[in-house]
């Protein structure tokens, strides 16, 4: 991620994002900006982490992400809006953009389907056979893997709805679809992840592509 001073300035540190983003296009203030920065670099990165599952990768679209951010916050950010909430849409262009340049990988069995992500077809070869006695440590790992092979949108609205606290309707918005979709996909997500943990206990299912 973005090397920033890790030492909050007090007076910054009491202002809200509107106020920083003021100071930083008008007054071209950096402290102001690393605050923002500081505030929000966490919830942005385990964002595109959670969509690309890997460090590197992560790393460099979250560099992409917020060089975007500087050189467009004065042309292209409403203040009337949220400031993460416009930075999330900049790095969810940016990693569903990666996702779309990586199709090359993608087998004959997603032809049909033009957002079809090849990381759906990850098998979860690993995971653990459930356990009544099962730490929580090892049920988080778990539940993590099998979020990770969700399809492609309904991983998306897991993270964001119970990773990141976003409402049904931020998601629809960020992801461009109605909160119908967004409600459809968690919905489906559910239903897949039950049967995901289901398999673990021998039970067999065909998984849910919808959303």
């Amino acid at each position: 991620m973005l090397s920033v001073n890790k030492i909050s300035n007090p007076a910054f540190s009491a202002m809200d994002d509107h106020e920083l983003v003021r100071a930083f296009r008008n007054d071209g203030d950096q402290q102001a900006f690393a605050e923002l920065l500081n505030r929000h670099q966490n919830k942005v990165y385990s964002y595109i982490y959670s969509m690309v599952m890997n460090p590197d990768v992560a790393n460099d679209i979250f560099q992409e992400t917020f060089t975007k951010v500087i050189t467009k916050m004065d042309d292209t950010y409403n203040e009337q809006g949220k400031w993460i909430a416009w930075v999330m849409r900049i790095a969810h262009n940016a990693t569903i953009d990666h996702i779309r340049k990586r199709k090359r990988f993608v087998d004959v069995n997603a032809s049909a389907d033009s957002d079809y992500d090849f990381y759906d077809r990850l098998e979860d070869k690993d995971s653990p056979d459930a356990q009544d006695d099962m730490e929580f440590g090892e049920a988080k790992h778990s539940l993590l893997k099998h979020i990770s092979s969700l399809p492609k949108e309904q991983r998306e609205v897991v993270m964001l709805r119970h990773y990141h606290e976003m409402s049904f309707k931020e998601i629809a918005e960020l992801t461009n679809v109605s909160i119908n979709t967004a409600l459809g996909r968690m919905r489906y997500a559910l239903i897949n992840l039950r049967k995901m943990f289901d398999k673990e206990n021998g039970k067999t299912y065909e998984y849910v592509q919808r959303g």
